[in-house]
């Protein structure tokens, strides 16, 4: 180490060393920032830089070596080898080349340092070669082991140095800069403190380059060097002054105000919509105020009124949310305006505010609000109109069908048997145009909810298309069910709304057939996603349709043509329900068709198998001959024409009946006498029949007495009012106009009620 030392100090001229690191540090760190630049590009672009970092950082490393040999004292009449000295120039081109190369072939820290070893060794080489060029009158002695502490030391500041590259800052790309130079100036000195001269008078000077010509050289070389570093550095000036530039034209045309503040909270910058978005704010705003200044401004100004009363706590809570670091509130200021104010710490301490005004996003809020009130109140509207549409629809019409069931069965003459066939037919014609008006509105709004019950598949099909077999009969229509599935197969879901659909099909098939056949057929379908389904096939050789009428068909109020309409009837409701049922199903419905060819309509649902439920054998309904005791039967409805009906249905009954106009007139007869079944309507004055159904259930628990079915006959006949029903304490549900049959077999023995063996509705 004093052998090093003094080398330097006594054997270098100081300025000219000092002037060799400077240069070998402009030289390193434009070649880092050459390298830096080309990481982060690609194509030719990448190889003119890489390029250029190869040749500025050995043009550096050797006028590094040569300008450090100009301050050498310890020869004197130095000359230099032109071949060897231009073997030293190909040396340090070829070696730096090669490191460049591996440097950008990955980014992994194998490679870097290998290519920084590469790099020390061309170093060394280079060194070595230069001081072989070395001609003068003197012998020169080389120390071995200062030799191989150079390339030790320099191979280790050189690896090191790589190891820990990394891209970034121009303070990370002076530390490569900073270990790079150190390693060849490390290099260097120690090589030249392990030469001993000894001067020589027998060794003649040789010809070679002078040192007024090298110097010139090195000269030249040095100040390219300079200049590549000085424009490097301008060009970064500028670009930063630009980019600068760039960021504060892009922060003044933003659309929300920013303000920056420092790590005291010290207003920095902002942009000309800050001021816009806080104008009580914009006379006064100036670089270095302070954000609880700011704050103080608004409340004199009046901006703030939830701080009125209590400004310093209402500055603090606000200041104290700042703090957290990242916050995003929302302010209403100067009566009707609302901003957005969101605070984010930078990584130096400081904190960027925006601001945002939201006035005309809380209006739209506001309106939206409103929008939703008026569309729920609407579909309340709605509901409402619908159930009470269904209400005073269904009243009449139980009237029309009830009185036909009761005339029905009195004497009548082939005239007024078929004048009364029609009415039937008609009302049957009126109620299913009403079901399918309420099953759309129920669907639509998503009121409408399936049931899992388990039933046989097969028993299911034939009571669905057993229904239109007479029509197809009457029309001398060919008609068949094929279930080709195995027997006795139980499945799970909504046997209901599937008898719905299949009816639906059914019919239409049989009402658009004028020849030929009608046929359902039923088998396995593909699997779907994995599970198995069923197939629902209904065929006929009606009329059938062509493909522009197919894409319409499942729409609402859509049929084949109007010709159809005046010719068939019906709503063009009834598919669209079924297409949206199958799809609540799980399945999907689809139709295959020609004109004049008939039609295909195929029903696909999930099938889901399941076990057979245990289930008690059914007690037979007794026959109205054979009933033995009369049944006491209080009926609660405020319409005499319903009244009526069910007097008329009843009297074939051994029944003695009892009515009332309203709820509380049964309640009160409930308690004077004794019944043996309860009719209750669900609509009536003074009090309705769901606060009579709880009355009479608490009468019956204080007075300790049994329980007496109440069947709600009502036209109430949504899902809620069934429900609504079961809740107050009803045991069954028959919605208005009702099957007489299904009246009197409750009448006959109101007992199966409450043994559940009547299936509620």
């Amino acid at each position: 180490m004093h052998r090093v030392l003094y080398c330097i100090s006594q054997d270098h001229d100081w300025r000219v060393t000092l002037l060799a690191v400077i240069v070998c540090l402009a030289g390193m760190g434009s070649a880092f920032r050459f390298i830096d630049r080309a990481r982060i590009t690609d194509g030719a672009r990448r190889r003119r830089l890489a390029v250029s970092a190869g040749l500025i950082g050995s043009l550096s490393i050797w006028a590094t070596h040569f300008i450090a040999m100009q301050g050498y004292v310890g020869a004197a009449d130095l000359t230099y080898d032109v071949a060897l000295t231009a073997a030293s120039v190909f040396m340090i081109f070829a070696a730096v080349g090669l490191a460049v190369f591996v440097f950008m072939s990955g980014a992994d820290r194998t490679r870097r340092v290998l290519a920084g070893l590469i790099a020390i060794s061309g170093v060394a080489a280079m060194h070595y070669l230069g001081m072989a060029a070395l001609q003068a009158p003197v012998h020169l002695s080389w120390n071995p082991g200062l030799v191989f502490a150079s390339l030790i030391g320099g191979m280790t500041i050189a690896g090191t140095t790589a190891f820990f590259y990394q891209r970034g800052s121009l303070g990370q790309l002076a530390l490569n800069a900073l270990g790079a130079s150190l390693s060849i100036v490390f290099l260097h000195f120690v090589g030249m403190a392990a030469i001993t001269v000894t001067p020589d008078p027998s060794m003649g000077l040789q010809t070679g380059l002078s040192p007024d010509a090298m110097r010139t050289v090195v000269f030249v070389v040095a100040l390219a060097i300079v200049a590549v570093g000085g424009g490097l550095v301008f060009m970064a000036y500028m670009a930063r002054a630009s980019a600068l530039g760039h960021i504060r034209e892009a922060v003044e045309a933003m659309s929300d105000g920013l303000g920056f503040y420092d790590a005291d909270d010290r207003l920095v910058l902002w942009n000309a919509r800050y001021a816009e978005v806080n104008p009580e704010l914009a006379p006064f705003l100036k670089v270095g105020m302070t954000f609880r200044e700011i704050l103080q401004i608004g409340i004199n100004e009046g901006r703030y009124d939830e701080a009125i009363g209590c400004e310093e706590q209402w500055i603090a809570e606000r200041i104290r949310i700042r703090r957290q670091g990242s916050s995003t509130i929302e302010q209403q200021v100067g009566g009707d305006q609302w901003l957005q104010i969101q605070d984010r710490r930078t990584p130096g301490g400081g904190t960027v505010t925006v601001c945002n005004d939201i006035t005309a996003l809380k209006q739209d809020a506001q309106a939206l609000r409103e929008a939703r009130d008026a569309a729920e109140a609407a579909n309340v509207a709605k509901s409402q109109f619908l159930a009470n549409m269904s209400h005073e629809i269904r009243t009449p019409l139980n009237g029309v069908i009830g009185l036909s069931q009761a005339l029905s069965k009195t004497e009548l003459t082939p005239d007024q048997r078929e004048m009364l066939d029609l009415m039937q037919a008609s009302g049957r014609t009126l109620q299913t145009l009403l079901s399918d008006i309420l099953d759309l509105a129920r669907v639509e709004s998503g009121k409408l909810e399936l049931t899992e019950d388990a039933f046989d598949l097969e028993v299911a099909v034939r009571e669905a298309a057993q229904l239109y077999a007479e029509n197809a009969r009457d029309k001398h229509l060919g008609f068949h069910v094929d279930i080709d599935v195995e027997e006795g197969l139980w499945v799970r879901g909504d046997v209901v709304r599937l008898k719905q659909v299949l009816t639906n099909l059914i019919s239409n098939a049989v009402k658009f057939t004028s020849q030929g056949f009608v046929g359902l057929t039923v088998h396995r379908g593909p699997d779907v996603n994995g599970g198995a389904t069923l197939r629902f096939t209904v065929e006929d050789t009606g009329i059938g349709f062509d493909a522009a009428t197919r894409e319409r068909l499942f729409s609402r109020f859509e049929q084949a043509d109007g010709g159809i309409t005046r010719k068939f009837g019906g709503s063009g409701l009834g598919l669209s329900i079924c297409r949206q049922l199958a799809e609540m199903m799980g399945g999907d419905l689809d139709c295959e068709s020609e004109p004049g060819g008939g039609s295909a309509f195929m029903l696909t649902i999930p099938m889901i198998v399941c076990e057979r439920p245990a289930q008690s054998e059914p007690k037979a309904a007794a026959a109205p001959d054979e009933w033995r005791d009369r049944v006491r039967v209080l009926v609660a409805d405020d319409h005499p024409t319903n009244r009526r009906v069910i007097e008329l249905i009843l009297g074939q009954a051994l029944a003695d009946i009892f009515t009332v106009e309203n709820g509380a007139e049964a309640v009160e007869a409930f308690r004077t006498q004794d019944f043996d079944l309860v009719l209750m309507d669900m609509q009536m004055p003074v009090m309705d029949g769901l606060t009579a159904t709880r009355e009479i259930r608490l009468h019956e628990a204080a007075m300790g007495d049994g329980r007496v079915p109440i069947v709600m006959l009502t036209a109430n006949a949504m899902p809620e009012h069934v429900a609504a029903g079961r809740a107050a304490g009803a045991d069954h549900h028959l919605a208005k106009p009702f099957d007489a049959a299904e009246l009197l077999t409750i009448v006959a023995d109101p007992g199966l009620l409450l043994n559940g063996e009547v299936k509620a509705a």
